[in-house]
């Protein structure tokens, strides 16, 4: 047992994924995935896991608990609700999420029961999380894309990149080779296999290799789509802005209505081979009931099932209370199939999806999701390999294409530190 163990902590240290035996559930590393996409860089870890280390201005859980701890209003609702002699009773929409609930809630402990008893794993997550300490106080100060693309700025926009000439050219050492491009509403592809360098208006950006992005609102999201088919995607996350209270309250990000995500092209970017469809989704019940009967229909997705992300702590405790009505430590992903039924995949060389899992992780910044590709890999159909795409990203990942209106939110040099080990023409 404790030999197995320790060879799973291994091959976790390489690759991010540490499969916990029992549950089907798996653990990521969600830096240790992403640094997978750099060549001359490195994600920190606590630039990711920066809610963990002192005071925080990014909102998400841990702000919530530290509100609730020194708010003398929430102090006195908390208070007025323990005089409470039984708590109301729910309405109807209420019911069928807590039933919604109570469906996964085996799920969901026996798979943390996993986590509790990997002992290897639970001694090294204090150290992954705290490698490199920064903390990093750089909301205020980083860029806001949202605004500048709405602005009548945008078209005039340009952002110099820099491409590091390979270790064969004979040129100088350091040199790289500079050209500029309009940042929004134009698609950046960085095709060298190695790390790039933008610049935009006294910051610097850093593009992983072989990444590819469209910085732009949902009128021009159109120009993802290619004429052929086959040259769609196989593997197409869908992270919308949902409209949410929350969010609202904290000024994190626009959200949209509903409807807005019906004009979404995930048909046409699908490709004819067949593609995997991956929605994040909060626990709201008439968000579950617009998608399951309008939103799915309209993108031609079937057969989906359910993944659970449940958020813990650096010590492996839940993040909040699993049976807290409105404020559940976990997320939902939807995901189904495009162009594909259950007799196709039998013959095909990958599996197909019809169990629910749990992913845990420690989460980054609010919003910030995990990585999934590795996760997902052998679920994924069509040709290898995978030509992915990220609708709504907040980050570029290496071999992926990135959509949204901030894809480089998460790119800002702060966030990054030179690999010591390894030269530009290394």
């Amino acid at each position: 047992m404790g030999i197995s163990e320790s060879d799973e902590l291994r091959s976790f240290e390489d690759s991010g994924i540490y499969r916990l035996a029992g549950s089907g559930a798996a653990f990521l590393d969600p830096v240790r995935i992403l640094n997978e996409s750099y060549r001359r860089f490195r994600l920190v870890p606590s630039a990711y896991y920066s809610r963990c280390f002192g005071p925080s201005h990014q909102g998400g859980e841990a702000e919530t608990e530290r509100t609730e701890e020194t708010s003398p209003k929430r102090k006195k609702r908390k208070r007025k609700r323990e005089r409470e002699p039984k708590p109301r009773e729910l309405n109807e929409v209420e019911r069928i999420a807590e039933a919604r609930h109570q469906e996964a809630r085996p799920l969901l402990l026996s798979a943390h029961r996993s986590l509790l008893k990997a002992e290897y794993l639970l001694e090294f997550l204090p150290r992954m999380t705290k490698e490199d300490v920064r903390v990093l106080d750089v909301e205020c100060n980083l860029k806001n894309f949202v605004e500048l693309g709405s602005s009548w700025r945008a078209p005039f926009c340009e952002m110099t990149l820099c491409f590091h000439k390979s270790s064969d050219e004979d040129s100088e050492e350091g040199i790289c080779h500079r050209t500029s491009t309009p940042l929004f509403n134009s698609i950046i592809s960085v095709e060298e296999n190695d790390d790039a360098e933008g610049e935009f208006q006294d910051r610097c950006y850093i593009l992983p290799r072989q990444s590819c992005f469209l910085m732009s609102d949902l009128k021009h999201v159109g120009g993802l789509i290619h004429d052929n088919y086959d040259q769609g995607y196989n593997l197409i996350v869908v992270d919308p802005p949902w409209e949410n209270g929350c969010v609202r309250q904290k000024v994190v990000y626009p959200t949209l209505p509903n409807r807005h995500f019906l004009y979404l092209p995930v048909q046409e970017l699908a490709h004819s081979a067949g593609a995997l469809v991956v929605l994040w989704i909060t626990n709201r019940e008439k968000l579950w009931k617009f998608v399951e009967e309008e939103l799915f229909p309209s993108w031609g997705v079937k057969e989906h099932t359910v993944f659970y992300w449940l958020k813990v702590k650096q010590d492996g405790s839940l993040i909040g209370d699993l049976d807290l009505l409105h404020h559940r430590p976990y997320e939902c992903l939807l995901v189904g199939y495009i162009n594909l039924n259950k007799e196709d995949a039998r013959g095909s060389k990958f599996k197909f999806l019809e169990e629910r899992r749990v992913i845990m992780s420690v989460p980054g910044a609010h919003s910030r999701k995990p990585p999934l590709q590795k996760l997902l890999s052998q679920y994924i159909p069509g040709p290898k390999p995978a030509r992915c795409i990220e609708l709504f990203a907040r980050e570029l990942v290496s071999g992926w294409t990135s959509w949204g209106n901030e894809p480089l939110r998460f790119q800002d040099a702060v966030y990054f530190s030179e690999r010591k080990e390894h030269s530009v023409h290394s």
